[in-house]
């Protein structure tokens, strides 16, 4: 297989968490681009866009709207994809949520919420997925989001700081058990996107404009940014590729 080739996963299918909007959806098109039928799965009753963008790059689409902050949907996801396409190849565990308030003041309420979503159900989709590739024998990926607050502590989002730090660290343990199977267990750090979740930074133009001086690249991430790391780590140029959370950050841990 030449370089080239190996970024291709023609025939593979993917399970995109969180792919109406933002990175979910730039991950989604990136996949299909590079080969994969998309099995869409978010909390709305549709996820049209998603769907329009993948057919376009000449694939399939699949969506099932599931409540994943509980674990309820789970098994129901990987049959419904498994129905659908023949099987799963490929995990993506984007779908997150963040909650802003003083350290303080944070309600167990607000904490529950983040983490139930943002790792708690990542670690047993990832359990879900490993348990069909082990049974189908032929490995394969999992990606999950993670943070830059996967690296650092942040400011009024103890919830998702310790939420995404728990990705990173589960990610390294999964790849650990699992990379002798042929699955490849890796993680992605988006830097500032813009996105949902930093609206509200965004909207704050002293915040926006200090964020902005760190960024070296000197510009907001788009979901588009992250769909590269994805394929690669989708793909066989990234098999030997184990437990690490790829930063793509425009260089901002750099600084």
């Amino acid at each position: 297989m030449g370089i080239i080739d190996s970024f291709r996963i023609d025939g593979k299918t993917a399970i995109v968490t969180g792919c109406g909007r933002g990175l979910g959806q730039g991950i989604a098109q990136g996949l299909a681009e590079a080969g994969a039928n998309i099995f869409g799965v978010g909390h709305a009753p549709a996820a049209a866009e998603t769907g329009k963008l993948v057919e376009a790059a000449g694939r399939k689409f699949q969506y099932l709207s599931a409540d994943l902050r509980s674990m309820d949907p789970i098994e129901k996801i990987f049959d419904s994809a498994e129905e659908a396409f023949g099987g799963v190849d490929i995990l993506v565990n984007n779908a997150g949520i963040i909650i802003r308030n003083d350290s303080v003041d944070f309600t167990e309420e607000e904490w529950d919420q983040v983490m139930n979503i943002n790792l708690k159900t990542v670690f047993f989709m990832c359990q879900a997925a490993a348990r069909r590739f082990l049974k189908q024998g032929r490995g394969g990926k999992i990606i999950n989001i993670a943070s830059m607050l996967s690296y650092q502590g942040g400011i009024r989002v103890p919830s998702y700081t310790a939420s995404k730090s728990g990705v990173k660290g589960i990610t390294m343990l999964m790849a650990n058990e699992w990379a002798q199977h042929g699955i490849n267990t890796n993680g992605i750090a988006p830097g500032y996107m813009a996105t949902d979740n930093t609206e509200q930074l965004r909207g704050d133009e002293n915040r926006s404009k200090a964020i902005l001086e760190r960024i070296p690249a000197g510009r907001w991430g788009t979901p588009g940014d992250i769909a590269g790391a994805a394929v690669f780590l989708a793909s066989p140029a990234s098999d030997y590729v184990n437990g690490f959370t790829l930063a793509v950050d425009g260089g901002w841990l750099g600084r």
